[in-house]
């Protein structure tokens, strides 16, 4: 498989060496690491290589039953039953209703939500492909299975921050390292400047911390800078110098040293990023103002500023919150949905005017799915869920994975509709390592649970 092939400037003994070199900077100074993962690695170039990964995470759970819709008629029937004050009518849906290239066994048809009908375009056109059915897995797992204890389950299912750790780390929370951090691990030396490697836009997520990778967290609005250092300081530039050569002068005390080293660092890769957005390619396309939009819109600016940046491959972070909807969900979520759909549409939109579609792949993910069955007002807590990825590289306009049955006590069902996952976050996150530029070989340093499941590329990417 071609996208299988090795970073042209991958080399692993270098990252051997760096990793070695940073666990033993960790035994006698912990500080340090963050150093090894700051410290710009081997000189690199941006060009046509450049390829980066978008994780797109919805806070709280999801609620699949109201994203990727039941729209055969039995179907449908089946969901408006089970979910009689929730369920969307099968009118509001035509406009979203899915004619994927490859139809669904058994006469099974899905509509996504209207909120996201900014998207449905983008499947059309082949670059928005529908994951059915995702979930945290640490091996296949059946019914029978699961009811029996017969192979390890992820643990502490149903609780939000463990489950969204193990969405991002194979891990519960408390996780030391990401896959997303994991694989850029192993990517640091094709960037000029290894901490622009990971960027977060929306706080801190262990998806993208490695071992020598750490995230590098700025706002919408670019990188905040140290106030005090600029150009003048109660009206002295003077002051403004005197300031900045104390937070970034070396010290005797090995903490301050360290400190002001890595303070040193941050101001130049504030000055570096504030240059490089001003000077990066134009770029027209709207974005909405809400909180995911613009996030989006500062992940689109930085793409658009790589060459500057020096950077070929990148792993991306982005959230939105508010999906743990146990009531009011037929108000609350179909504006989430909105939000998720309008930002995503304007991002594949300004990835194709900066040329980048084929580039850059975006991924939703989630606590976890929802209950099918209503609560009354909203849904409880869940387990598999319905995604989406989008991009040029992607094989989309279709459905990956296998269409749940849409009943309770069903035989996908652990209960009251919570979806036994069928395919497994671990054989997403390969197929999009893999088309980064992983080796096979270094799959299960990444995932360290992949060598359970039967197959490792999904084939969604090309």
């Amino acid at each position: 498989m071609a996208h299988v092939s090795k970073l042209s400037s991958l080399h692993r003994r270098e990252f051997l060496k760096r990793a070695s070199a940073a666990s033993v900077a960790a035994t006698a100074a912990p500080w340090a690491l963050q150093l090894g993962a700051i410290g710009d690695a081997a000189a690199a170039t941006a060009g046509g290589d450049y390829k980066a990964l978008v994780c797109v995470f919805l806070y709280g759970g999801n609620d699949y039953g109201n994203t990727v819709i039941p729209y055969d008629v039995a179907g449908h029937q089946a969901y408006s039953a089970i979910r009689p004050t929730l369920a969307i009518g099968r009118d509001a849906l035509a406009a979203t209703a899915l004619s994927p290239t490859i139809a669904l066994p058994d006469g099974r048809e899905m509509a996504l939500a209207p909120g996201l009908s900014a998207v449905k375009p983008v499947f059309d056109a082949g670059r928005l492909a529908v994951m059915l059915n995702i979930g945290t897995l640490m091996a296949p797992t059946t019914l029978a299975q699961y009811k029996a204890g017969a192979v390890p389950l992820p643990p502490k299912l149903f609780s939000h921050n463990d489950q969204s750790s193990l969405w991002q780390s194979s891990n519960v929370e408390g996780a030391r390292t990401g896959w997303g951090g994991r694989m850029a691990d192993l990517m640091l030396s094709s960037n000029g400047r290894s901490a622009l490697t990971c960027i977060n836009v929306s706080g801190n997520a262990i998806f993208q911390a490695g071992d020598s990778a750490f995230q590098y967290q700025m706002g919408v609005s670019g990188k905040q800078a140290i106030t005090g250092i600029g150009n003048s300081l109660f009206g002295s530039s003077a002051c403004a110098n005197l300031m900045k050569s104390l937070i970034t002068e070396d010290r005797a005390h090995p903490m301050e040293s360290e400190l002001n080293r890595v303070t040193a660092r941050s101001i130049d890769l504030q000055s570096t990023l504030t240059g490089a957005l001003a000077g990066g390619a134009a770029m027209s396309t709207a974005f909405a103002t809400d909180a995911l939009a613009q996030q989006l819109r500062m992940v689109a600016r930085l793409i658009a500023a790589r060459a500057l940046l020096g950077t070929t491959r990148q792993v991306f972070f982005v959230s939105v919150g508010g999906f743990d909807l146990h009531d009011n969900l037929t108000t609350r979520h179909p504006v989430l949905m909105q939000q998720v759909g309008g930002a995503l549409a304007s991002f594949d939109k300004a990835l194709q005017e900066l040329g980048m579609a084929d580039k850059v792949t975006a991924f939703t993910a989630s606590d976890f799915g929802r209950t099918l069955s209503s609560n009354g007002d909203g849904t409880d807590h869940g387990w598999g869920s319905h995604h989406l990825v989008m991009g040029g590289a992607v094989k989309g306009g279709r459905f990956y994975g296998t269409a749940p049955s849409v009943s309770v006590n069903g035989p996908d069902d652990v209960g009251q509709g919570r979806l036994l996952p069928t395919t497994s976050v671990d054989q997403l996150a390969s197929t999009l390592a893999l088309w980064m530029g992983v080796p096979p070989s270094e799959l299960k340093t990444v995932l360290p649970n992949i060598g359970n499941f039967g197959g490792a590329d999904l084939g969604f990417m090309a």
